[in-house]
């Protein structure tokens, strides 16, 4: 998240002084040079390209637009600023830079050095392939990884803990299986697999994975003179320290021809959302879970069809600002600003919505034009949103948002009987998957999102998770309208 924000910063200041395409060959060696800390990288040169590569995404592109390693990046700048995203658009949502990703070595366990080479040989008379033996010269096991099968018996069988699990980080952290070594043992990601959730992004210790950034294209949409309107997720409250009508004043001073809150396009999804659930358990539906997580969505869609009946058919606050921005700006191009990966797939799925930005690349935005947010005007509200639709956010917000507008009695409560499922681990993902082949589930009301914690914690956040929380239930009991 560091290193992805002090760049995007240093090219948005470039961008705002003029100099983008000037200016930005030289970023590399300002951001690392000589006898500069290169951060576990062999030298300072691999490390400024690493910088170069990076750049890539942050410009809307990505590896496969290398033809020549001697192209300059101010060459790439030139393409991204001169694109037309109507046709120009690439079809993967994330990257993995090569040049960054270290090739995580393949190898689950390993023997460290607190084996005590014991009499027992529990780890070796345990194993089921016979993959460990005994050196000769130290008495210690060892495990010969051509035979071993990465059971983990023998780390549970030593009493000395002394076998460690070595994870590849991102592949540990997709809970789909969707990234993989190439034939290179660079890691790639399988977009028929993705479900956009961003775990992999955050998880890389060396930064080495990037969602494709339309940045560029609506600073470059602005700057044109076409009026942009920002569409800005609930999740806002938790990643601002200033008042959010001081955000919004930033969007302004950015040139954002106007701003709405999705929390608006959250108070359709309510009042549908409610209606279609008692709706279908009249009709005698087990239970229905909700649709405004587009990352569940992809997940439904390539993993658990079986979902599918299950699954509100209410579209999400996004959809449903877009047409509010649309029939009242018919002109405008939508940008929607959150804190999610998989919004950049719903969005190409929605005609009435033409870019993402995320919370960390706003943030971005707002530090290379040198925006202080709370010394910028404070722009109000055309339309103020009701508190539960602002805590929509965070986990329980939809399930609680519904109950809240439902106004059901206690009987009705307790018959829907709403659960939260909060973070789609390989575990939570395999429990969906349960509910969908048999029919059953312990609620008839199940609130899903990808992140722990809600769309507060998204990947694309612009603070650390913990910071992200306290700021979320500081603003959100400052809101006083509600149903």
């Amino acid at each position: 998240m560091i290193v992805r924000q002090r760049l995007l910063k240093e090219m948005v200041k470039l961008w705002s002084e003029n100099s983008l395409i000037e200016e930005i060959d030289r970023l590399p060696i300002k951001l690392s040079p000589k006898r500069s800390n290169h951060f576990g990288r062999c030298c300072v040169h691999k490390e400024r390209a690493v910088w170069r590569y990076k750049s890539l995404p942050l410009l809307g592109l990505d590896m496969t637009d290398e033809t020549d390693e001697l192209t300059p990046l101010s060459e790439y700048a030139k393409k991204a600023l001169e694109r037309d995203l109507s046709s120009d658009i690439k079809e993967n949502i994330m990257c993995v830079i090569d040049e960054a990703c270290s090739s995580c070595v393949q190898t689950n366990y390993e023997v460290t050095n607190l084996c005590r080479g014991c009499v027992a040989r529990s780890c070796m008379s345990n194993c089921p392939k016979n993959a460990i033996s005994i050196d000769s010269t130290t008495g210690k096991a060892k495990i010969n990884h051509d035979t071993c099968v990465s059971c983990g018996i023998c780390r549970d069988s030593c009493p000395y803990h002394a076998i460690v699990y070595i994870p590849v980080p991102c592949e540990e952290a997709c809970p789909v299986k969707a990234i993989s070594k190439d034939e290179y043992g660079v890691e790639h990601i399988d977009e028929s697999k993705c479900i956009y959730c961003g775990k992999c992004m955050n998880s890389c210790p060396f930064g080495a994975i990037f969602e494709i950034s339309q940045v560029f294209d609506v600073l470059n949409a602005i700057r044109k003179g076409k009026k942009v309107v920002a569409m800005v997720a609930p999740a806002v409250l938790s990643q601002f320290k200033a008042a959010k009508e001081h955000v919004y004043g930033a969007f302004k001073k950015v040139g954002f021809f106007d701003v709405l809150e999705v929390a608006q396009g959250a108070m359709d999804t309510v009042t549908n959302e409610g209606h279609e659930l008692l709706e279908k358990l009249d009709e005698g539906q087990a239970f229905m879970t909700t649709s405004c997580c587009p990352a569940y969505i992809e997940l439904v869609d390539k993993h658990i069809p079986d979902m599918k009946p299950y699954v509100s058919s209410t579209g999400s606050p996004m959809y449903y600002t877009a047409r509010i921005v649309k029939e009242k700006y018919p002109d405008v191009e939508v940008v929607f600003v959150g804190p999610c990966v998989a919004k950049r797939k719903e969005a190409r799925r929605d005609e009435k919505v033409d870019y993402v930005m995320t919370f960390e690349e706003i943030n971005s935005v707002f530090g290379g034009y040198g925006i202080e947010l709370e010394q910028t005007d404070p722009y109000e509200m055309a339309f103020t949103a009701v508190k539960e639709a602002h805590g929509f956010a965070a986990t329980g917000g939809v399930a609680g948002a519904v109950k809240a507008y439902l106004k059901l009695d206690t009987e009705r409560l307790k018959e829907i009987n709403a659960l939260q499922i909060a973070n789609l681990d390989k575990k939570n993902i395999a429990m969906l998957g349960a509910y969908a082949r048999t029919g059953k589930a312990p609620g008839r009301f199940i609130e899903v999102m990808a992140c722990e914690g809600g769309c507060i914690t998204g990947p694309a956040s612009a603070v650390p998770t913990r910071e992200a929380k306290m700021q979320f239930n500081k603003n959100i009991s400052k809101e006083e309208k509600t149903y």
